[in-house]
């Protein structure tokens, strides 16, 4: 018995080594996160290739932050001698006055791309005392990176204490054991740290390319993950010792039980983000190997770690209800017993009843407002870069300090200017030559982060193109928004058939079928679609977003179509599996039966962890935070549960079609 203790000794041991390296990397990964907007753009963007020509001006690289003061009885020449005797951190402009009134003045500093939110803090200090009845206020593109970071700041603390307290206390309820969740909580807690360290070392290097965003969806998937797989791998464990005597062996048949489908699903979802590297935005690229590393991270520890635990406590982990030898099993004689009774009495009026049911969801997909928003719109809570900015707009135009930036040909510089002053702008100035290359800097009438100028910004295109000869290009901030969104809707377009395809390759190889993984992405297809619907009216009537990025569709559409999978590979494989003993009809409903709590109560786990995104005042996160968690819960409760086992029981044997076991009598 002693030495048959050693290997898993030895490998629990490794662990809480690595872990105890691997850890501290959590808490670092924002110090290798880039939150600048423009380093996302591909470079064959437009607004990228205006940053680059601009370099040839001697624009070194820079983002604006307006400084805008606003005093209601208006300005004092003390207040105008207090903005100009500011130090500040980097090249500003003159004190501009308001045209149109005496109560506000900007001063427009160019601060370094490299760390504008360290120098947009630095600024904000040195206004911090103002004199008395004058508000000072930073806004801009510089401070808005600056309000994102500080926003994606909970991300190492609260997120991560938010989502361990939710699933320590799902477990607790689910296994009524207070050994257990501690144990599952040590993997998920040890694959977050070795996720951790390698996306912080190729981060480091360059390697791949690291955000706010995708920093929180990364310690969200790898718990979620690391439960889920937990959840399997025990649930086979605790049966396999109500049947065998010796925890070794029992531990031996759970394992060989779970290992396939549990690397199934994590392949899945490792396949399906890399997907995302097809994606033409940085950001997207970056977020792939991200989440695959976080995955293969929880996969690592649930099939390593986990066992080896569970190995060393034997019956003791379940403490105190301790799965004895020879004792029953519930699972038949609980509700999802009657579950599939009911199935079994009437399959095809279920599958029915449950896929009109989404259909109505998804007839509400239309609805959904995903062409983009402002950059403003992205907090949730009030920063100061939005309340700048509707200081800014009370007085000035409302793209003061981040033109437009129009480049062409020297000698068709005034054709193009004239061509510029399109419904939207407010101003119009040449800034000079270089290269052969005119400047000119385009004011717009509102936000410079506003949709309304975004669409300033494609008529300015339209119009600077029709000059001949001028070979005009659009470039600056509001370029920068519009180019990410036409980037991020050309990639949802290219990104989501290809997801498709690598899924249904990968269930064929699992399941031996064509048919099973035809229906089962069908399936999930159409929970995506009904999610997207429900989605559309909770944003719209309950929570009144101001619309949604168009990337979030594609990333509901790949975390939800992979880890919907996820559940339809835990149910058909065991239904595989017993249709091989028992036929097609009691095989699909012993699967049923016996991966029905289990998987419900992974499905809960996963929903509630990405619901901690919420607590990150983000409009994306909170947005991809329900899209994932109600999709998640539908997918469990509903399709899985419903709407597949009714469909295997209709279709029988030829859903395994064209492998033997379709055919009949085998």
């Amino acid at each position: 018995m002693r030495a048959r203790l050693i290997l898993p000794a030895l490998i629990a041991v490794a662990w809480l080594a690595l872990g105890g390296f691997a850890g501290p990397y959590t808490g670092k990964l924002s110090q290798v996160a880039v939150n600048d907007n423009t380093a996302f753009l591909p470079a064959s963007a437009e607004a990228t290739e205006v940053a680059e020509r601009l370099r040839s001006f001697g624009d070194q690289r820079s983002l604006p932050a307006i400084v805008v003061a606003e005093r209601e009885s208006g300005m004092t020449d003390a207040d105008r001698a207090w903005l100009a005797g500011i130090d500040y951190p980097g090249q500003a402009s003159p004190v501009l006055p308001s045209r149109q009134d005496d109560q506000a003045a900007q001063v427009v500093v160019a601060v370094d791309a490299a760390d504008p939110a360290a120098e947009v803090v630095l600024l904000r200090e040195r206004l911090a005392d103002p004199p008395a009845g004058l508000t000072a206020l930073v806004t801009g593109p510089a401070a808005q990176v600056a309000d994102l970071k500080a926003a994606f700041g909970g991300i190492d603390g609260i997120l991560l204490l938010v989502a361990g307290a939710v699933v320590a206390v799902i477990l607790v309820l689910v296994y009524r054991s207070p050994l257990l969740p501690l144990v599952v909580l040590l993997s998920g807690v040890f694959a977050l740290g070795t996720a951790s360290l390698a996306v912080y070392l190729l981060a480091d290097r360059q390697v791949i390319d690291l955000n706010g965003q995708s920093q929180g969806i990364l310690s969200i998937l790898v718990f979620g993950a690391a439960t889920d797989y937990a959840l399997l791998l025990v649930s086979r464990y605790r049966e396999q010792l109500r049947d065998t005597g010796d925890r070794f062996e029992a531990m031996r048949l759970a394992w060989r039980g779970t290992v396939e489908p549990i690397t199934a699903s994590a392949g899945t979802v490792v396949l399906g983000v890399l997907c995302l590297l097809f994606s033409d935005l940085n950001s997207n690229k970056g977020l792939g190997p991200v989440a695959a590393i976080g995955i293969g991270a929880a996969l690592l520890a649930s099939l390593t770690f986990l066992p080896a635990v569970l190995v060393l406590l034997g019956r003791a982990a379940f403490w105190p209800r301790r799965p004895a030898l020879g004792s029953p099993h519930p699972e038949a004689s609980g509700g999802w017993g009657r579950v599939a009774r009911l199935i079994a009495a009437r399959p095809r009026a279920t599958w029915v009843v449950t896929a009109l049911v989404l259909l109505v969801g998804v007839a509400f997909v239309p609805q959904l407002k995903a062409s983009g928003t402002a950059a403003s719109d992205v907090f949730l809570g009030e920063v100061d870069s939005v309340a700048g900015q509707r200081l800014l707009s009370r007085h000035f135009p409302g793209g003061s300090g981040s033109p437009a930036v129009v480049l062409a040909r020297a000698p068709q510089a005034d054709a193009v200017a004239r061509a510029a002053a399109v419904p939207g702008t407010s101003t119009v100035e040449r800034r000079g030559e270089a290269d052969g290359l005119a400047r000119i800097d385009v004011v717009l009438a509102d936000a410079a982060d506003s949709e309304a100028a975004v669409a300033t910004v494609e008529r300015l295109r339209t119009a600077v193109r029709a000059v001949p000869d001028a070979d005009a290009l659009v470039g600056g901030p509001t370029a920068t928004q519009l180019d990410t969104q036409r980037t991020s809707e050309r990639d949802r377009a290219v990104i989501i058939p290809i997801v498709l395809v690598v899924i249904f390759l990968v269930l064929a190889l699992l399941l031996r079928s064509l048919l099973a993984p035809l229906l089962l992405i069908a399936t999930v297809v159409l929970s995506f679609g009904a999610t997207m619907g429900v989605s559309a009216l909770v944003f719209n009537g309950i929570f009144d977003f101001p619309g949604a990025d168009p990337v979030v569709p594609l990333f509901g559409f790949v975390f939800l179509v992979a880890l919907g999978i996820d559940y339809n590979i835990f149910l058909m494989t065991r239904v595989r599996e017993e249709t091989r003993e028992l036929g097609a009809r009691e095989g699909v409903l012993r699967g049923l039966t016996v991966t029905g709590g289990v998987i419900t109560s992974a499905g809960v786990v996963l929903a509630a962890t990405f619901s901690a995104l919420a607590v990150l005042p983000i409009l994306f996160l909170a947005q991809i935070a329900f899209i994932v968690a109600f999709g998640v819960l539908l997918d469990t409760f509903v399709v899985r549960s419903l709407l597949v086992p009714a469909l295997a029981v209709d279709i029988g044997r030829r859903i395994w079609w064209p492998s033997r076991l379709s055919r009949r009598g085998e």
